[in-house]
């Protein structure tokens, strides 16, 4: 088994949204190495079948276990809902034979949805809350049976949001076609007056400022992608498995089609240079 600490966390989502867990992690965790998946050939997930979402996110695991990662983090909400078990099952990695016998490596795995579901808890006063998400991600409830596993109680109203990944894509995080549409997506879950809002999916927290301004400042926003740096770096804590390397962090950044724009939009929203953005083909 490899027991180096100093292997990178590796994160992966169907674009760009997946840097809000990435921006979360460099601030949380500053010491260490981070290798990002997005993407972007196939986005958006949140409208494809639940056996084409299971298919890409095997491709994936499959990639980054081969980065040699000590860590997976889905900060897809669409693929922690329908492909979760598919990505455990592929991080048993083999990394001995003795006696004829194999020996694995559980990569540990990560996921948004729990994550969210344990803050949407905590944060809620009424028991009233609101989860937004992909097509996908709504239609398998994995959200409503997180927070009722959590509180039986409490009372969820979900709302599928189909156009918020393309728009963040494009990168208008604060465009008046966004807001028309947000408002439209928003009516039903503010007639419900919910007091918490579960961003469902790691591209939302780009339209934080707009949703909170629609919702209104009563309404805590729930995001997904800092819950999970506070996971992880329980984890990492639990299992002293920290970088112990006193070298500057290294952030390798792999896409499936169009680098540029990933760079571009990614830069704007982490507020640094991604360096080289490398191009591969699953």
């Amino acid at each position: 088994m490899n027991t180096n600490t100093n292997r990178a966390i590796g994160v992966f989502d169907s674009g760009i949204g997946g840097l809000t867990v990435v921006r979360a992690l460099m601030e949380r965790l500053p010491f260490e190495d981070i290798i990002y998946f997005g993407d972007t050939a196939r986005v958006p997930y949140g409208i494809k079948s639940v056996e084409t979402i299971n298919r890409y996110a095997a491709q994936i695991t499959e990639f980054l276990i081969q980065k040699d990662v000590k860590m997976l983090i889905v900060a897809c909400n669409t693929m922690a809902a329908v492909a979760h078990q598919t990505i455990i099952d592929l991080a048993n990695v083999p990394v001995a034979a003795v006696a004829y016998q194999k020996i694995v490596e559980q990569v540990p795995v990560l996921e948004v949805i729990d994550a969210s579901a344990r803050m949407a808890i905590q944060h809620s006063k009424t028991k009233s809350i609101g989860v937004i998400g992909t097509p996908a991600t709504i239609n398998s409830n994995a959200y409503a049976r997180a927070i009722h596993l959590l509180d039986k109680e409490a009372k969820v109203f979900s709302q599928a949001c189909p156009l918020f990944v393309p728009l963040v894509e494009e990168g208008w995080f604060d465009h008046p076609a966004t807001k028309l549409i947000a408002q439209e997506y928003l009516k039903q879950v503010i007639a419900e007056q919910v007091d918490t809002l579960v961003l469902g999916c790691t591209h939302y927290p780009l339209l934080k400022p707009l949703l909170q301004d629609i919702m209104g400042k009563s309404v805590t926003l729930i995001d997904s992608a800092e819950a999970m740096a506070d996971i992880a770096a329980d984890l990492i804590d639990q299992q002293n498995i920290g970088n112990k390397n006193n070298a500057p962090p290294a952030y390798t950044f792999y896409v499936s089609d169009l680098p540029y724009r990933f760079q571009t939009i990614g830069e704007r929203f982490l507020g640094r240079t991604l360096g080289r953005v490398e191009l591969i083909s699953l």
